[in-house]
């Protein structure tokens, strides 16, 4: 049995294709501080691991070195421990709230997307995650690799109801 939800073309689409955030909490402005100084912490690592280096992400996509490979592969590692831990020991957010994970099922279109990615990563040697923080090294040049990631976010949200399943 899918959940259903309405979007603003009023037709239904399964939750599998769409994150929603089912907090009801309201917090004060300043509560988004942590995300800031998360974010900083986070472009600081980033930069220090030469996540955000063009060279190494070439370096990736030619097979020449594992460096990216294992950053990427301790993360899926650390991901898969943090979900296992979180379901077995029934974790709750800081706040108490249940934290709920939905089956999601396959579709022709994640490989399409993945692949669209992954030529567009290899190209601009920059994937989403680091664009603020390459910028924020003084490669403005990224600056059109962030604004072509949100037109293209764009138009996919214009034609998403359009494209196969």
């Amino acid at each position: 049995m899918k959940n259903q939800i309405e979007n603003t073309d009023f037709e239904t689409r399964s939750l599998d294709s769409v994150c929603i955030n089912e907090s009801r909490l309201q917090h004060r402005w300043y509560h988004n501080a942590k995300y800031l100084i998360t974010g900083i912490l986070f472009g600081i690592i980033f930069i220090k691991a030469e996540v955000i280096s063009w060279y190494r992400i070439q370096e990736m996509f030619r097979f020449q070195s594992f460096h990216m490979y294992g950053i990427i592969g301790s993360a899926v590692v650390v991901g898969m421990i943090s979900v296992w831990v979180i379901k077995k020991y029934n974790v709750n957010t800081i706040y108490g709230e249940k934290i709920e994970f939905h089956d999601k099922t396959f579709n022709k279109g994640q490989v399409i997307g993945g692949l669209i990615f992954g030529f567009g990563w290899a190209l601009t040697g920059a994937c989403p995650g680091p664009l603020f923080a390459q910028i924020g090294t003084g490669a403005t040049v990224i600056i059109v690799t962030l604004l072509s990631a949100i037109a293209g976010t764009w138009v996919y949200g214009f034609f998403r109801n359009r494209l196969p399943h």
